[in-house]
């Protein structure tokens, strides 16, 4: 089922060709982006266009940063010295004779699930890759026997499907009645009830079951018994809040950590694990503190979001494993950069610097900056110098210049960018396929996806650089995902400073209806969108299955960080204890004797 009943086109999200390189006159111009802009590093003539002081400027009246640069620097973790390091690795030894153990069991699986299923939710997965899926392939070849265990039947599904085995939804037929619909008398088994739920959001496109176990049992998780387990309790709330499949690694395992109990080995290991991976963190976001400090855009920029430690949260998002701060590094630099340029097009710049900063952009050349205001020179400089040191980078790594495709992909926002600012000042209303064929690109996935890439994999064939701009149906999906579930928390707030239709406006001129109609409609967009990444996960592709997973990271960032609002413009209370809960504060530990 197609994500838009009027069929969406094949958009795409990059230039027919690469953008050619700078000429070599600029090419190397630029060096290090760790300047403050005191004064331009080009000689650019002071030519801004005339009677700057009569031009209006919009104001979206964003709060300044609430992370103070001297409250970031003086971050400090004390779980960083080898005694922690070595009791850590005494405890993955004793995790990884737990997979032994349990699989010399071979009449009793459950557990097994339970213990992975434990370990992912605990924030360990990334340790324990290789005997995860080692412990899954043997599940699978046991014939696990599950009938007449819901739960069982449903934790096997949902890490089947997590970890790429091929599983149908019809493991589930054997719970239903004689006229096609999930047995009532199943409501006595609140576990599994829950399970089934949890296994529902797995659910690719056309799979009608799985579409009906999430109406059955959001139904009855809806009315817990009051003599239910308080834990389980607990983890049915949480679960109705926001499922487990649309959840962030990181945060998911502070909250399980913080609820654990069932293996002493597996909570001790958590526990030291999710400081020492703070402390990491905590060193990634001082040192792009001091960057950003020193970039000065901040103070230049006052018009502009200032969210260098929710972009960090961003990244920890994408790619929360300790050994990717070079990604983490940079995509920060990338948010914050696509931030400021976002903002410049929706409440600073006139049409025509919309334009010109535009065509800049596509030109790839400083000197097409020159009749730009001060503030688009600046922010035009940054990106030069943050996208031309990336590729400088992945050049001596590998001696494969990728500066055409990364300057293509910020040609093409741009132009979406530009395309908004045009039905903005001209008071189109573009119809909701308008909207999206376009929003597509400018909710920025397709620019991030590819530098994601690039950071990653950092001798990526052009092959597969090549595949990633025919937008495929995974990077598709998370831009819709992002956009609209951006749209449903931000747009009425939008409205209100007068910006153009979002996605709800749209589908209400479309179709004559209501705005609870037209969200109801855009929920059920974001539901198949989920369904279309589900169904991409696992097909085979020039792409490798890690970068798949940070995809689908990504779009349980969004989920998350739009979770109660707006958690990345406005920096409300939940926003706030998430940044100290990942960044600040480590979990109390009891030292162990003998350490």
């Amino acid at each position: 089922m197609p994500l838009y009943s009027t069929k969406i086109r094949p958009l795409q999200c990059f230039s027919p060709s690469p953008s050619p390189l700078p000429s070599s006159k600029h090419a190397t111009l630029i060096q290090t982006h760790r300047v403050a802009f005191t004064a331009p590093r080009y000689l650019c003539r002071s030519s801004s266009p005339a009677n700057e002081s009569t031009v209006e400027r919009r104001s979206a009246n964003y709060e300044p940063s609430v992370w103070k640069h001297d409250f970031v620097k003086n971050l400090k973790n004390d779980f960083t010295g080898d005694m922690y390091v070595r009791r850590a690795n005494i405890l993955k030894q004793k995790t990884k004779s737990l997979f032994v153990l349990m699989q010399d069991e071979k009449g009793h699986l459950l557990p097994l699930l339970e213990l992975i299923d434990d370990i992912q939710r605990l924030g360990l997965g990334y340790i324990f890759e290789v005997e995860i899926q080692k412990a899954m392939g043997f599940i699978k070849q046991s014939n696990i026997e599950i009938e007449g265990s819901l739960h069982a039947a449903a934790l096997y599904f949902r890490l089947s499907r997590q970890h790429g085995f091929d599983i149908s939804q019809d493991i589930f037929k054997i719970f239903k009645d004689f006229e096609g619909n999930f047995a009532e008398n199943l409501s006595q088994d609140m576990k599994g009830i829950l399970s089934l739920y949890e296994a529902s959001y797995m659910g690719q496109e056309e799979e009608d079951i799985l579409d009906e176990a999430k109406a059955f049992t959001r139904k009855h998780l809806m009315n817990v018994p009051k003599n239910v387990d308080p834990s389980l309790a607990d983890l049915v709330n949480r679960a109705l809040d926001l499922p487990l499949h649309l959840r962030t690694n990181r945060l998911e395992a502070r909250w399980y950590i913080d609820n654990y109990s069932r293996n002493n080995i597996l909570l001790e290991l958590a526990k030291l694990d999710y400081n020492m991976v703070q402390g990491q963190y905590q060193n990634d976001i001082i040192k792009l503190s001091r960057w950003w400090e020193e970039l000065g855009l901040s103070k230049k920029l006052p018009f502009a979001r200032d969210r260098l430690v929710e972009s960090f949260m961003w990244c920890v998002g994408l790619v929360p494993e300790p050994q990717y701060e070079y990604c983490r590094e940079w995509l920060t630099k990338l948010i914050i950069l696509i931030t400021t340029i976002d903002d410049i097009y929706d409440i600073y710049a006139t049409l025509d610097e919309a334009k010109l900063y535009t065509e800049s952009v596509e030109r790839w050349d400083v000197n097409a900056i020159e009749h730009l205001p001060e503030p688009l020179k600046l922010i035009f400089f940054a990106l030069y110098d943050t996208v031309k040191e990336i590729a400088n980078n992945n050049l001596q790594e590998r001696g494969f210049d990728i500066l055409p495709y990364l300057t293509e992909a910020w040609a093409d926002l741009c132009k979406s960018y530009l395309l908004e600012a045009k039905w903005f000042h001209t008071e189109y209303e573009p119809t909701l396929k308008e909207y999206l064929d376009n929003a597509c690109v400018s909710i920025a996935a397709p620019v991030v996806i590819i530098h994601v890439c690039i950071l990653m994999y950092p001798k990526v064939a052009k092959e597969t650089l090549d595949y990633l701009r025919s937008y495929p149906d995974l990077v598709r999906s998370l831009a819709m995902i992002f956009r609209l579930v951006d749209d449903m928390v931000t747009s009425k707030a939008e409205q209100e400073r007068g910006d153009v239709s979002k996605s709800i406006q749209c589908y209400m001129n479309d179709k004559g209806v209501t705005e609870e109609v037209a969200r109801e409609h855009i929920r059920q967009l974001i539901c198949e969108g989920w369904k279309m990444m589900n169904s991409n996960m696992f097909t085979r592709t020039l792409l490798p299955q890690s970068f798949n997973n940070v995809v689908l990271n990504f779009a349980r960032t969004v989920e998350t960080t739009y979770q109660y609002g707006d958690g990345f413009s406005v920096v409300d209370h939940e926003t706030k204890s998430r940044v100290l809960s990942l960044l600040v504060d480590p979990i109390p530990i009891k030292l162990v004797k003998n350490m």
